[in-house]
């Protein structure tokens, strides 16, 4: 059984329910998750899975929340060569330019990317989105 760290960062909370539908996804595949706020997690949950999930939404001008998201993954950046990771958020504007900078980040940090180009959601999650997160959860258990 895989261990995931599903591990983000929400205002409003559209990432949250994001990240929990992901879980969910996750773990109907077989996998055992934790599910952190990123003000609850630490470097050790990034290095006690097997796969590692991070849901952070776009900010100003698309990019990462900058006081608490953006510090951990500058903390974790130089570890993750070789792990498994999957990146996830919402938006609300822009065309999805602070998922493909993060995206960019994690690959030349070696991290083994999921999906084409991460997945993001705009606003709140409808419950087609809710489903796509869970379907995200459940193929990125099998990764």
């Amino acid at each position: 059984m895989s261990k995931m760290s599903v591990i983000y960062w929400s205002q409003t909370g559209n990432t949250e329910a994001m990240a929990r539908a992901v879980a969910e996804g996750a773990q109907a595949a077989g996998a055992e998750v934790k599910v952190l706020e990123v003000s609850q997690a630490s470097g050790s949950d990034v290095q006690d899975c097997d796969l590692l999930a991070l849901g952070c939404p776009a900010m100003g001008a698309e990019v990462l929340e900058e006081s608490e998201f953006e510090p951990f993954f500058e903390s974790i950046e130089g570890s993750l060569s070789g792990k498994k990771v999957a990146l996830f958020g919402s938006y609300g504007w822009g065309d999805g330019q602070w998922m493909r900078d993060w995206w960019d980040r994690a690959g030349k940090d070696g991290a083994k990317l999921y999906g084409d180009e991460g997945l993001i959601i705009n606003e709140t999650p409808d419950d087609a989105g809710l489903e796509q997160c869970r379907s995200f959860g459940g193929g990125f258990a099998g990764f």
